[in-house]
């Protein structure tokens, strides 16, 4: 649940938000020791994202989706990420059940 969009009825409210985040990173070490400190701590990773969706305030989930990313990129073992997000059922007059970005990023 995200406070975004442009329209005065969603600046004060959470809207239901899906998220799908792709993380490309080197997590060979991982592969072989088997240990978690060898690869990307999710946990962490999530409360970044978490700290983004909850704390702050968009208009365009675009601006979010970038956001996002660039808190995902703050682990220097990710490479790139890919970050979609859908917003459920969209305020529009048409019979649509989400709308969305996919935005990709590289360090």
């Amino acid at each position: 649940m995200c406070v975004c969009g442009a329209l005065p009825e969603e600046e004060s409210r959470r809207q239901p938000y899906e998220f799908d985040i792709d993380v490309v990173a080197d997590v060979e070490a991982a592969t072989g020791s088997d240990n978690l400190s060898d690869t990307i701590d999710y946990g962490g990773l999530l409360d970044r994202i978490e700290a983004v969706t909850s704390g702050e305030r968009f208009d365009l989930f675009e601006r979010m989706a970038q956001r996002v990313a660039s808190a995902v990129l703050e682990d220097p073992r990710v490479e790139s990420v890919v970050v979609e997000i859908r917003k459920l059922r969209p305020p529009v007059t048409q019979d649509l059940a989400s709308s969305g970005i996919r935005l990709v990023r590289h360090r």
